[in-house]
């Protein structure tokens, strides 16, 4: 994510129309955390690029060289040369960008829902101030992460964490986060899982969403979403609301506020 400036710039209707559409675009597709981390960014007047492995996960040899030119060559094709860098990844993006960091000069970076490489790598003095998000509940990772906070720190590097907890689902919450779920849909969905038993009485999931079959009780029932594609995002909600491991845009301003507050 590269911010654009702030002072002086002037946009053609044109252009402000087609970033409207754009808007528009994003508020319709993508998985929802993705989609609505982009949203913010943007609300936010940062330039966005997002890249994606051409693996399932990232590699962190060949692939680090080639996502370096392609941010290198975005950043002089936009003309953007002259303001700030600062990056996100989450699970295996976020090991990518901690490494990545020894390779691009970012003002900031987030590390999400991972650790980092912190034990594969030298640590200069000049390394970004690293945001942690991260969610307590997966305690490997957590007490790995403990460690390179007090080794980042150890090295005068500006170091925060933001934790993401557990928190309960409600009848309109699908429809909240997923513009293509209606209320009614949203309310079917949230009845059938706690009659299932993957909510509980108070609203919270009992397990991680990927380790129940709900996918499986959604086809025996009668609710029909508008696109099949929507089970991964339902997936999405599921797992971030559980908080073991999900890339999760609930805590967009603490990120925002982390990048805008260590430009440079």
């Amino acid at each position: 994510m590269v911010e654009l400036e702030k002072y002086y710039y002037f946009v053609l209707e044109a252009i402000a129309q087609l970033l409207g559409q754009i808007i528009k675009v994003l508020e319709l597709c993508g998985l929802p955390e993705e989609r609505l981390i982009t949203l913010n960014a943007l609300a936010r007047k940062f330039a966005v690029i997002a890249v994606s492995s051409a693996e399932p996960c990232w590699s962190f040899n060949e692939e680090r060289f080639i996502v370096k030119d392609i941010i290198e060559w975005w950043i002089a094709k936009q003309k953007l040369q002259r303001l700030p860098l600062v990056a996100l990844g989450a699970s295996s993006g976020g090991y990518f960008v901690s490494i990545l960091a020894t390779d691009l000069r970012f003002s900031s970076i987030t590390v999400m829902i991972i650790e980092g490489l912190y034990d594969q790598m030298e640590i200069l003095e000049s390394y970004p101030p690293t945001l942690f998000v991260h969610m307590p509940k997966d305690k490997s990772r957590m007490q790995k992460l403990e460690r390179y906070m007090v080794l980042l720190k150890g090295k005068g590097i500006d170091v925060a964490e933001v934790k993401c907890l557990e928190f309960p689902l409600f009848p309109n919450f699908f429809a909240d986060r997923i513009p293509s779920i209606d209320v009614a849909t949203s309310a079917k969905l949230f009845s059938l899982f706690r009659e299932k038993g993957f909510v509980d009485k108070n609203g919270f999931m009992t397990n991680d969403g990927r380790d129940i079959r709900w996918n499986e009780t959604l086809r025996e029932s009668e609710i029909i979403l508008p696109d099949k594609s929507l089970v991964n995002h339902i997936q999405e909600e599921m797992n971030l609301a559980f908080a073991y491991h999900e890339m999760t845009s609930l805590h967009s301003e603490q990120i925002f506020n982390w990048f805008e507050t260590h430009l440079n």
